[in-house]
């Protein structure tokens, strides 16, 4: 009885070293994988996503308007995502603000509405209104 006492033990300790080494093997391939993952991750992709209001409209005319810059100050931030430091909305002011700073002007379309009988109509309309009125009273 002894002799498959320590046959069953031997196989037990047997088994037990086999499924050690399945679970390591797998610690080994998770940990090599996510690596592989956070390396696909596209930079902007994760920029876009913690844009505020009008954050998506200032990055588009920054990057169509200095492509290469613009990459490099996303990657930045996108470095700043990952470690932490940033963790709050960007709104389109606080990213136009960065991309001043940097000695990027960017330029954004700038419009001006006014009241007029209850609607808004923009400043030029109002304007070239009020000229052509003034030219057909002389």
């Amino acid at each position: 009885m002894s002799e498959e006492d320590s046959e069953l033990e031997r196989l037990k300790a047997k088994r037990l070293a086999e499924m050690q080494k399945n679970i390591s093997s797998r610690e080994k391939k998770e940990s090599t994988e996510s690596p592989k993952e956070k390396i696909s991750v596209n930079p902007r992709t994760s920029l876009v996503n913690i844009l505020g209001f009008r954050g998506l409209e200032v990055l588009e005319n920054a990057e169509s308007q200095f492509p290469n810059e613009t990459k490099i100050v996303v990657e930045k931030l996108f470095e700043l995502i990952k470690t932490g430091e940033i963790n709050e909305t960007i709104d389109g002011g606080k990213l136009l603000m960065l991309f001043r700073s940097v000695g990027l002007n960017v330029r954004m379309e700038t419009k001006i509405n006014v009241e007029q009988d209850g609607k808004f109509v923009s400043l030029s309309d109002k304007l070239s209104k009020n000229s052509s009125a003034n030219s057909d009273e002389l």
